[in-house]
């Protein structure tokens, strides 16, 4: 799954009223960024380097993996697949997204 296909597939997990209520980035390094803004109405996903509340250090793979449910986020976590900075809350509400 590429950049472009793991962010149509956030977006429509996130629609337009996730009560997300937060910023969150994945952060593919030179693959690129997808930026969930759960605070904007209506609720947006893009492809834009933005400031975010928490900020998850992934690779593109592992985002993928992480989408279609093959990656467990704890167990993802866990296992260094990611790294998280910023607010650990909103990590923890990325969930209910993925």
């Amino acid at each position: 799954m590429d950049l472009q296909a793991c962010t149509e597939t956030l977006r429509a997990k996130v629609g337009t009223a996730s009560g997300f209520n937060a910023t969150l980035k994945f952060d593919c390094a030179e693959d690129g960024v997808v930026h969930i803004d759960g605070l904007s109405v209506p609720n947006s996903v893009s492809n834009e380097d933005k400031e975010a509340a928490c900020t998850v250090h992934i690779s593109l793979e592992n985002l993928a993996a992480l989408i279609s449910g093959e990656l467990e986020p704890t167990t993802g976590f866990m296992m260094g697949k990611f790294k998280v900075s910023g607010d650990m809350s909103v990590a923890l509400k990325m969930q209910r997204l993925v």
